[in-house]
């Protein structure tokens, strides 16, 4: 803390020394050792090559990898033996951590009529790897528990909390039913995590196509929507009551001899079976069901009408699963720093998919790569970077941040004392740069981002990054939201949250991090789907590889000017400006919900017809203040 104080001190004091004439110096560097570095940097972002990049994705995604099968493990040495080849410190570091995978799954609709679902992804003509079926992992949710229920259904729109409040409007109560979720506001674990305390017992998530299919754009294969069949594969883990990675060793690294806790009642499995399925497998469903018709905003593009059940419709699910622990495979590699090799640049991007994977992971992995080319290219060129550079290509991410997170149990107390920053990828695509993290370096990223150009555009990636923000707002305010984006002197990084292998560093060890991705102008419809794979990424998405360079461009320029900063680029401005927004939109919840509160207080007082209306005003009164002081503490 201390250290970051003094720099920040620093920093300002360095921004009051004029520039040059000619150009501003880097953050972090004197006018000299800037000069050196942009020299430095130009020559590795003339390196990347979308044609290198194409040859990767196109073997590392030749087959299924998901984790514990032989490509998986396969693709971990492939990618060790390049950075080897191109003069990295290289080694893979082995953890093994439980990985579910499914056994029987069964869903039927046993009344009012028999409807068996397919649960089932079938080959497309003309996609090669779509038809690898006895190699791709089945449509399931990893981390779900075991179960065989029979019960009424209920559709419950995005299965989010305030859904919950709807149906209870409505009087409709889920306890003892199975209920159907739409993909889409929120993350996946939420759903049947918010099913389980309402008391359903069991869960099912469908992609509709009002979000993920032929309503966006034509499905594949003839264009990049998920097709009637295709499901989104993913994890439950229950983030909010376990920490991600390994659910038996939580806390510390899943290596051979660590001790581990017994799966029964493990905080990181679901209350109640659940299942994935396509909107093909839904549609029968949901035509089945009785019941209120869904209010407006829950009802999707199926050509039925939209109900909330229950009614005579009964579903049997049953999932069983093979409950083993896998090997995952960290690809670690290291240059090591020239003057502070103590303090470590971090990047990384995982390897494993839920089937072959093209976008999701390998579009980031394979830029992650390139950039890895780049940098022993300049080292052959007499470069050498101040700090150390840790390259990592992490497994397991998908079923729930397994490698990363016991890579960074494993490492903990070396990444406190030495990791200055991690940057992380997790797929690429077509489009604007999307840059999620520690405000810490927004204004970092901003001055990155200005030394970009877009392949497309032929502007600064930063330049169309605000043209686009302008673009997209679409509030009650949008003049001032539009007025502080043009006054501002950085464009926002979003908040980081977590979702990716980015987490174990930011949220549990607080260092700061950054997930960066191109994207916005192709469609991402075959998500966790065996149509993610090279015949669709080269037909709908970053067709030529050259956001794929841009993105290697951007992080490696990014990790260059963290190794190599005289005086390590964070800046706290724009974390001050931030959490003041933050406070702003706390401050705008608590009084929203105070008034919802207030609302409902109303309506029960009206209600009790004994109390005179003095009384009654009075009990208002003094329960509305009592509702907005919990809110506002």
């Amino acid at each position: 803390m201390r250290r970051f104080a003094i720099l920040a001190v620093l920093g300002v004091c360095c921004s009051l020394i004029p520039a040059a004439a000619d150009e501003e110096p880097l953050q972090g560097f004197t006018r000299e050792s800037s000069a050196v570095e942009r020299q430095w940097e130009a020559k590795f972002r003339a390196i990347p090559s979308p044609q290198d990049q194409r040859e990767y994705m196109q073997r590392l995604s030749a087959r299924p990898h998901n984790v514990g099968t032989a490509y998986d493990k396969e693709n971990a040495e492939w990618i060790l033996a390049q950075y080897k080849q191109w003069g990295w410190d290289a080694h893979i570091e082995r953890f093994d951590a439980l990985y579910p995978t499914p056994k029987e799954r069964v869903l039927e609709m046993v009344a009012p009529t028999k409807f068996v679902a397919k649960l089932q992804e079938p080959p497309v003509a003309g996609d090669p790897t779509s038809s690898q079926q006895s190699e791709q992992l089945p449509s399931y949710n990893a981390y779900s528990i075991d179960g065989d229920v029979t019960a009424p259904l209920v559709y419950v729109n995005y299965g989010v909390p305030a859904d919950y409040d709807e149906l209870d409007r409505l009087g409709i109560s889920v306890k003892g039913s199975i209920v159907i979720a739409r993909y889409g506001g929120s993350w996946r674990g939420i759903k049947p995590k918010v099913a389980a305390e309402h008391g359903a017992i069991g869960c099912l998530i469908y992609s509709d196509p009002h979000e993920d299919g032929y309503f966006v754009d034509n499905v594949f294969p003839k264009g990049p929507m998920r097709p009637a069949d295709g499901v989104q594969r993913g994890s439950v883990m229950d983030f909010p009551s376990a920490q991600p990675g390994d659910p038996l060793t939580p806390g510390v690294g899943a290596t051979p001899d660590a001790k581990r806790i017994p799966i029964k009642d493990n905080p990181a499995l679901t209350k109640i079976p659940t299942l994935p399925i396509s909107y093909g497998d839904a549609q029968p469903l949901l035509a089945a069901l009785d019941g209120p018709m869904a209010p407006a905003e829950w009802r999707g593009s199926l050509p039925i009408s939209y109900h909330v059940g229950p009614g005579e419709a009964r579903v049997h699910l049953k999932v069983v699963f093979n409950w083993d622990t896998r090997s995952l495979y960290d690809v670690i590699a290291k240059i090591p720093g020239s003057e502070q090799p103590d303090e470590w640049v971090i990047r990384g991007n995982h390897h494993d998919a839920w089937v072959n994977g093209a976008e999701d992971p390998l579009s980031g992995q394979v830029a992650e790569m390139e950039e890895g080319r780049a940098f022993g290219e300049l080292i052959k060129q007499g470069w050498k970077p101040k700090r150390t550079i840790i390259y990592c290509a992490w497994d397991g991410e998908e079923a729930g941040l397994l490698g990363s997170t016991e890579w960074a149990e494993a490492h903990d107390a070396e990444l406190k004392q030495h990791a200055v920053a991690y940057l992380n990828t997790d797929g690429n695509g077509r489009g604007y740069l999307s840059a999620e993290g520690s405000h810490t370096l927004e204004h970092f990223m901003d001055g990155v981002a200005r030394d970009i150009v877009d392949p497309e555009k032929n502007i600064p990636v930063r330049e169309r990054l605000y043209l686009h923000s302008i673009s997209a707002v679409h509030s009650d305010h949008a003049g001032e939201d539009r007025k502080e984006i043009r006054e501002r002197a950085d464009v926002r990084m979003g908040a980081i949250g977590s979702g990716s292998d980015y987490t174990a560093f930011v949220d549990h060890l607080g260092i700061a991090s950054v997930n960066l991705g191109y994207g916005g102008e192709d469609r991402d419809g075959i998500y966790h789907s065996v149509y993610d794979d090279f015949y669709w990424f080269t037909h709908f998405s970053d067709t030529d590889f050259v956001y794929g360079r841009a993105l290697s461009q951007t992080v490696g320029t990014a990790v260059m000017r963290l190794a190599d900063a005289d005086l390590l680029p964070f800046e706290f401005t724009d974390f001050a400006d931030t959490i003041h927004v933050y406070l702003k939109e706390l401050k705008k919840l608590a009084d929203e919900e105070s008034s919802r509160k207030d609302c409902s207080l109303r309506l029960a007082i009206r209600g009790v017809p004994r109390l005179r209306r003095p009384a009654r005003m009075c009990l208002r009164t003094s329960i509305s203040r009592r509702l907005k002081m919990l809110s506002t503490r």
